[in-house]
Formats: structure tokens, sequence, C-alpha cells
């Protein structure tokens, strides 16, 4: 017999209650500290909130399509309202990012060459991440320098440039000039020549940085990127979805599933709270970082709240939001 019931989960000062479907009826327990599997606070983003672009960009397949029906179903599901997620695609669409054919739910929005480089690099450093954490180690003591003097006439293509630097993980040194510790050559150069404006940069590396006198590689790590601030994103985060994974696990064993209704916001929620560590990691090799760093824990825990959490959904066919999780987490060993 199949049972529907509603669970009561306990973590910290927070209470969560979500449905769960049970393959017996006499199986009445409480699944332990899993928690924000339906945030109160996901219904009143707005299209302007990083929310929102980060569902709709987390829907894309991996050819870049983002499909209407998906979106305004797993919307639904999180509470975000319908014309909030119209009014996110229509600025997706005017930014360059996606093109959009047909309407509404029939609609297929298809990423754009921009949109594209969007989505590899969110997936490049995912991938990065997970290799570093495996690996330990890496860094070839080269630090990468880009310098580009770009006109007031092509400030789009600047700003656009600038933000993919940044999106690497690149550090301002001066106006004009950003460092990073990996060879990020190709993928500079590549976009450059999508904005056309190859002609206006010079990378070069080094293994002498000298700034202020200051050489040494964890201290210039330290002087260049908020690691501090890092850190306490990744503690945050840690401390609120450590026991997360045990609970998933303990709602397995006792046959318990998840319904749409709380896996949707359950996994946009972990992502929110995940994305707000990870946009500001420049994800330095292992060995510029302070010892120990939160960021392992932190992706470890996120790589076993997906694998229990998809394994414990209900309609294991429905839509894949953040994919991107799922294809980096199947390459660890």
């Amino acid at each position: 017999m199949t049972c529907f019931r509603r669970t009561v989960l306990h973590s910290g000062d927070r209470v969560t209650i979500i449905t769960v479907v049970n393959s017996t009826a006499d199986s009445y327990s409480t699944a332990g500290p899993l928690e924000h599997a339906r945030p109160a606070d996901l219904s009143t983003i707005t299209s302007e909130s990083p929310p929102t672009r980060l569902m709709v960009l987390g829907l894309a397949h991996r050819d870049g399509t983002v499909l209407g029906s998906e979106l305004y179903s797993v919307g639904a599901e999180c509470g975000i309202a319908v014309e909030t997620i119209r009014s996110c695609m229509r600025r997706l669409v005017t930014e360059g990012l996606f093109t959009r054919a047909g309407e509404g739910r029939d609609a297929i929005y298809s990423a754009t060459e921009a949109g594209q480089s969007h989505l590899a690099v969110t997936e490049q450093r995912h991938l990065l991440a997970y290799a570093q954490d495996a690996a330990g180690r890496g860094w070839d003591r080269k630090w990468r320098i880009v310098s580009f003097a770009i006109p007031e006439s092509m400030r789009s293509a600047r700003d656009a440039f600038r933000e993919h630097i940044r999106s690497l993980g690149g550090a301002h040194v001066q106006p004009g000039m950003y460092v990073s510790p990996h060879d990020w050559t190709e993928e500079l150069l590549h976009e450059a020549s999508r904005l056309e404006i190859n002609d206006r940069l010079c990378t070069f590396s080094t293994d002498d940085l000298d700034l202020n006198g200051v050489t040494d590689a964890r201290q210039l790590a330290a002087m260049l990127w908020p690691l501090d601030e890092v850190a306490e994103r990744y503690e945050n985060f840690i401390g609120t979805y450590s026991g997360v994974p045990q609970a998933l696990l303990d709602m397995r064993r006792r046959g318990e599933t998840i319904t749409e209704h709380d896996f949707m916001p359950g996994a946009l929620n972990i992502a929110i709270r995940f994305n707000e560590c990870f946009e500001l990691d420049p994800l330095l090799p292992p060995e510029l970082l302070p010892r120990p760093w939160p960021g392992r824990e932190a992706r470890d825990i996120l790589a076993k709240c997906r694998r229990h959490g998809v394994l414990a959904r209900q309609d294991k066919a429905g839509p894949a939001l953040f994919r991107v999780f799922d294809d980096a987490i199947a390459h660890l060993p």
C-alpha cells in the first residue's frame, strides 16, 4: 500500500514540513535534519533576482535549449509567478543569451553563441572545482596575466570581456589588467575572438609576480582574492546542510520518496545557497588556499545531496534541474 504523509524535518532552529511517499502505511517516522525542502521565500523573488535566472539556466539542456513546458512546470512547483519567469526570459533574450521560438509553454529558448559561452564557463568551473578537490594539487607556479585597452566606443564588448574574466576567477591588478593562476589563455582568446577584440589585448605569464613587494604565492592570493569572505560563505553552507545527506539516505532506506512539490524547490534552494559561495570563489589551486579549505567539504555535501536526492525523487523522469551539478559529480571517482 502506498501512503502519502507529511514529515516534520528539523535542523537547528528551523522546521520544514515536506511530503514523502512511503511504500507501507505503518512506517511513520521523522527524517532527521533535512532542511529547506520548501523554502518560504522563493515566492517573493522577482525577474531580476538571481534565483530566477539561476533556475532558468539550471534547466538548460546539454545543447543549450530551455523548454517552456519544463520552465513553467518547475516555476509552479517552486512558487515562482508566471510573469516573473516571462520577464526573466525577455531579459535573457534582450541580453542576447537566448533566442525564442514559439509562445508560452510551447516556447523553446535556444542559447546563442554568447549564451553557450556562459553555460560552458559554468560547467567548466564545476568540473575544475571537483577535479582540484580530487587531486589536491596541480599548480605549475605560473601566473597568467591579461592586459587590454578597449575604447569607450566598444563599451559593450569591453564590459562583456571583463565579466568573462571575472567569471574565470581573474583578479583585478590595475586598470585593464587581470591575473589568474590558471592557464586561461585559450578561453580568453576564444572570447576575445567572439567579441572581435583580439587586437585589443595581450596575454603573458610569469613565475615571478611582485605586488607591492609581496612575492609569496599564498600571500599574493590573500591580497588579490576575498578568500576570508569565500570561506565564511562556505562555512555557513556547511553549517546549514551538513546533516542533509544522511537524512536523505535514511529516507531512502525507509523506502520513502520526495514528491516534485518538494524536490524542485529543495533543489533550487540548495543551488541558491551554494551559488552564494561558488560565484565568489576564484577556484584557486589548492596550493594557494588556506588549510583546511571549506570549499572542498561544501562541494562534497552538495554532491551527496544531489546523489541521494535524485535517487529519492519520486518522478525520476521529471525535468533535470541543475544538470550541471550531476554532470560534474559523474566525473568523480
